[in-house]
């Protein structure tokens, strides 16, 4: 009888002599086995995409290599997604064993990839529908290992040996058309070069590629330029959303990509010189980045993502530490910090991109500061939102004004509204003007009644409030819209003085840093801006000023005002032109602006503002007696209508 280690080995053999025979077999056969696979997927195509796949010719190349000719995809009643003439591609053995296509060499020919959208659909809308709501419930959400998968699998798909020839990507997007055509593209000894031909409806151009790269241990350091020296132009922005963009080059630098204790580890730099951006909704003029770089640490775990905090976005000499995080351990969180450590503010302002902070330009600060931000949302808790925002000084000083002379509000000055882009008539603020009233000749009934409607914390703020700020962001969210803000008057009076209205990120920005230079320097006393603002705002159409107001509505000095009238004029400051809404055919106000008003005049009983001696002889309907009566409305609208277009309760915090 045969000893067990002699079965053993018999055993090996006889299965070392089956897996080659299966091995033989396979070689044999293996174009045949290729013709199953190939209508496999045809099938597939048809069935699950209603596309069809043709091939012409497929066929092996020795043991490792394959090749396929005159590939075709083309969806049912739609354009074709590829055309491909020739395909060369050589797969490593010992990966497919372990079923994970792994390229080694690829060489494609003559060929094009397009995406065409007209009105009757896309090209590609088939493939859009497959994944569905309940396919992403069902999968895994252990973030680290699905990223790591799917970046290894396309990074599988990059060959250390690959070469391009006449090839193109097309987009036909409404007839916004868009063709990079790939003269030469080849990757070997891990150096790649590409040259790109780029057309569009508007440009020309030709662009590079040149860099190393190494897919296989998941690294690169690339770089984009124009091989003209000149700059980039970013193709198809331009005619889809108006952005005129363009840049000197871009870097990217892949250092890490690892799994390290069960979480994916993302490391590298991103770097622009020279971007320029130009959208009406960003600036009215063209924004000039000099230079920013991204300095990134992504991190993927079991139930989170991130941007880890020891990331650095630098812009010019400007240095933020960000974090964001998406977490789903319990709940459903989103956590943000931005943190800028201790900088001299003349390099702030300097650093500032040109175009973006207009009035800023030529400003000149002493002293430094650090600044932290920190946010976060609870899906399943909106109320228990987080946001706070904190700026350290030291010493910070402004010694020269830029375009924005924040000290011009302490002494007379001539103030021009804007209204639709156009300038409107000069209004002097100061005694050359009759109108002009001093905010000891205002009733404190409209003082306390506009405080309590626009901004109740006024004198005890410094710009801004944390408070309003996250109950803007919380409504925001819930309503999917900006359907809320959370100005103050610091900052309408800002708006309105030294901005324009245009609603641009640029004037947002800008709002943003000159409230906090004026309230927390302390240019301008609390009762000077309050007395600016009273005599500035618009109260009607071409009215502005409390004194216009005043007379305009009701022949009186605005000392003179009762509290109801007062009630109304901080009623219309939202949207000063449409104030006759409120009223019927009989000029009497309507039920919607008495019940607001009934509210602000109750929430100004509860903080002890007014006494019930304030009130008497104010049940008597409020009249129209200036020159605002011949604007009232003889036509009258559905009450529900009109208290959603013109008015609501105030914001109370």
């Amino acid at each position: 009888m045969k000893n067990f280690k002699q079965k053993r080995i018999l055993f090996l053999k006889f299965f070392g002599l089956l897996m080659v025979l299966v091995v033989f077999g396979l070689f044999m056969f293996r174009n045949a086995l290729l013709q199953k696979v190939i209508e496999k997927v045809q099938n597939k195509f048809d069935t699950e995409y209603n596309c069809k796949l043709s091939i012409n010719k497929a066929k092996f190349n020795g043991v490792s290599g394959i090749e396929f000719e005159n590939l075709t995809l083309v969806p049912k009643n739609a354009d074709t997604l590829f055309s491909i003439e020739k395909i060369k591609a050589k797969i490593d053995i010992l990966q497919l064993l372990t079923l994970d296509v792994q390229l080694n060499s690829l060489e494609i020919q003559n060929g094009f990839v397009q995406y065409i959208k007209n009105k009757k659909g896309g090209n590609f809308d088939s493939f859009m529908k497959q994944n569905s709501d309940e396919q992403i419930a069902n999968e895994k959400s252990n973030y680290a290992k699905q990223a790591y998968r799917r970046l290894t699998k396309i990074l599988n798909l990059i060959p250390p040996d690959m070469r391009f020839q006449n090839f193109s990507f097309r987009v036909d997007d409404m007839g916004r058309k868009v063709t990079l055509k790939l003269n030469k593209l080849e990757l070997k000894n891990e150096q790649l070069q590409v040259a790109i031909f780029i057309k569009t409806n508007t440009f020309e151009q030709n662009w590079n590629i040149k860099g190393f790269a190494d897919s296989r241990n998941k690294k690169a350091d690339l770089k984009f330029s124009n091989s003209a020296n000149s700059q980039i132009k970013v193709p198809y922005f331009d005619e889809r959303f108006g952005v005129v963009s363009s840049f000197d080059a871009i870097k990217i630098v892949v250092s890490k990509m690892e799994i390290e204790s069960g979480e994916l580890h993302i490391d590298g730099v991103t770097s622009i010189d020279n971007l320029n951006i130009n959208h009406p909704k960003i600036s009215q003029k063209t924004v000039l980045l000099n230079t920013a770089k991204f300095d990134y640490r992504f991190v993927f775990g079991s139930d989170f993502m991130a941007i880890d905090s020891s990331s650095v976005l630098q812009v010019n000499e400007l240095k933020i530490h960000p974090f964001v995080e998406y977490n789903t351990q319990k709940d459903t969180l989103y956590k943000a910090q931005l943190r800028i450590p201790k900088m001299n503010a003349q390099r702030f302002i300097n650093s500032l991109p040109k175009g973006l902070f207009s009035h800023f330009e030529g400003m000149q600060a002493s002293g430094s500061f650090d600044y932290k931000l920190v946010y976060g949302y609870n899906k399943n808790n909106p109320k228990a939102l987080i946001f706070d925002s904190k700026l350290n000084k030291e010493n910070l000083k402004i010694t020269k004004y830029g375009e924005a002379n924040l000290g011009k509000l302490n002494a007379d000055f001539t103030y021009r509204a804007i209204d639709k882009g156009a300038l409107q008539r000069p209004i002097i603020v100061g005694p050359e003007n009759p109108d002009y009233t001093p905010l000891t000749e205002i009733s404190p009934y409209l003082q306390k009644c506009v405080l309590t409607s626009e901004d109740p914390s006024f004198f005890s703020h410094h710009g801004f409030i944390n408070e309003a700020f996250k109950q803007s962001i919380i409504k925001n969210i819930k309503t999917e819209k900006f359907s809320r803000g959370a100005s103050t008057i610091s900052m309408q009076l800002i708006k309105n003085v030294f901005l324009t209205r245009e609603k641009t990120i640029s004037r947002k920005l800008e709002e943003i840093l000159l409230v906090y230079l004026l309230e927390n320097n302390r240019i301008s006393s609390k009762q000077r801006m309050l007395e600016v603002y009273f005599n500035i705002i618009e109260w009607g159409p071409n009215v502005y000023g409390i004194g216009e107001a005043s007379r305009f509505y009701f022949n009186k000095k605005p000392a003179d005002l009762n509290l109801k009238e007062c009630l109304f004029l901080a009623s219309i400051v939202p949207k000063p032109k449409k104030f006759m809404w409120q009223f019927d055919a009989d000029g009497l106000q309507k039920a919607f602006a008495n019940k607001h008003q009934d509210f602000v005049r109750n929430l100004m009983f509860r903080r002890g503002l007014l006494t019930s001696e304030d009130t008497i002889g104010q049940k008597k309907p409020i009249q129209i007696s200036g020159i605002a009566r011949s604007f009232l409305k003889k036509n009258t609208l559905d009450t529900i209508a009109i208290d959603s277009l013109f008015i609501a309760e105030p914001e109370v915090f």
